[in-house]
């Protein structure tokens, strides 16, 4: 059975980065909510998660890989990989990416940057995202 609600602090390897206290599935909300020992959460929406996904079917090797028809894609599992990710199952098939927690608290600080950018590069290669 694949958790919904991860809990619990995890010990800092460098005592720099944040590491998540709380990590928590929202199907119906469409988000993973995720709390940082720094006192930061952040909601990271399904579609936004897929295609910043850290693997490499989607980073490439060296160039980005521009994800599209992803807009009503849904988180259907949360797996913890160690002490250091997680591996989130989406409902696409995708479960290759592990969201460290370094990756986590990076989308979570970057999203409006992270969107804008992701948005311009699919109006630059002509897609029209459809409403989810």
């Amino acid at each position: 059975m694949t958790p919904s609600s991860l809990e619990g602090s995890v010990s800092s390897a460098n005592g720099s980065m944040p590491h998540p206290t709380e990590i928590r599935l929202r199907k119906s909300a469409g988000v993973l909510a995720v709390s940082f020992d720094s006192g930061e959460k952040f909601e990271l929406p399904f579609e936004y998660l897929r295609v910043f996904s850290p693997s490499a079917e989607v980073q490439g090797h060296g160039t980005e890989i521009l994800q599209v028809g992803k807009e009503g894609v849904k988180v259907i599992g949360v797996e913890p990989v160690g002490n250091y990710a997680v591996c989130l199952k989406f409902d696409d098939g995708h479960d290759t990416g592990l969201y460290s927690w370094s990756v986590l608290h990076d989308l979570g600080k970057n999203h409006k940057q992270n969107w804008g950018r992701y948005l311009k590069r699919l109006k630059d290669a002509g897609y029209q995202r459809k409403s989810s």
